[in-house]
């Protein structure tokens, strides 16, 4: 299980972006509704800078910044404690320090950060500092197209009549392949909005091919 006692489960920051993009598509193409996506990516949050958000509504929230020099992770769960962030962002690269430090994040909350450069890989100020709640966020990010299926099929599926989501068409966007409008059929047999999509792929900076 990925969590901050063992990050070094996670995948590099190009592989881990790719999932993250491939992540918020899967949930453009699920809910067509903003309010009931978890998943969400703005690949102009800043200059140089894209960002990923996990957010399930209810208070537990996982952000995602994407620079050149790497990635940062700040995570915030509802009931868990939060330490000294001084201390859980000790050795933090100065690149980061103003995402971990500002809105939103200052608003949100820490319960865990972790970091990446391709110098250094994977790191966290305070290693297993104590129960952080990083294990039910980090879970999405193993790379399995299975998981994100098991979860959506629980999420937007559940209790509705549509047929569960096909494994292939998970995959086919974790690698980050052409979507085509049979994929999204294997998905949502009946996307309502077409354009919408559209224009949550260019946001998102996803290749298409709807023709």
């Amino acid at each position: 299980m990925i969590s901050t006692r063992n990050y070094a489960a996670l995948p590099d920051a190009p592989t881990l972006q790719r999932l993250c993009k491939a992540l918020a598509v899967l949930d453009a193409i699920n809910s067509q509704e903003w309010e009931y996506r978890y998943h969400t990516y703005d690949p102009a949050w800043g200059i140089g800078e894209e960002l990923f958000e996990m957010n399930d509504g209810e208070g537990d929230q996982m952000l995602v910044l994407f620079r050149k020099e790497g990635c940062c992770i700040n995570g915030y769960l509802e009931g868990y404690d939060q330490a000294d962030k001084n201390e859980l962002t000790r050795g933090l690269p100065e690149v980061f320090k103003e995402f971990i430090y500002r809105e939103p994040v200052n608003s949100i909350g820490t319960t865990f950060c972790l970091w990446y450069t391709p110098e250094a890989g994977w790191q966290t100020g305070v290693p297993g500092h104590g129960e952080d709640g990083s294990e039910e966020l980090l879970y999405i990010f193993d790379g399995k197209p299975e998981t994100y299926t098991e979860w959506a099929n629980e999420y937007f599926i559940a209790e509705t009549d549509r047929k569960p989501l096909a494994l292939g068409a998970v995959a086919h966007i974790y690698r980050g392949e052409v979507l085509t409008k049979a994929v999204v059929h294997s998905i949502m047999e009946e996307l309502e909005d077409w354009p919408q999509l559209e224009a949550d792929l260019q946001e998102i900076g996803y290749p298409y091919n709807f023709s």
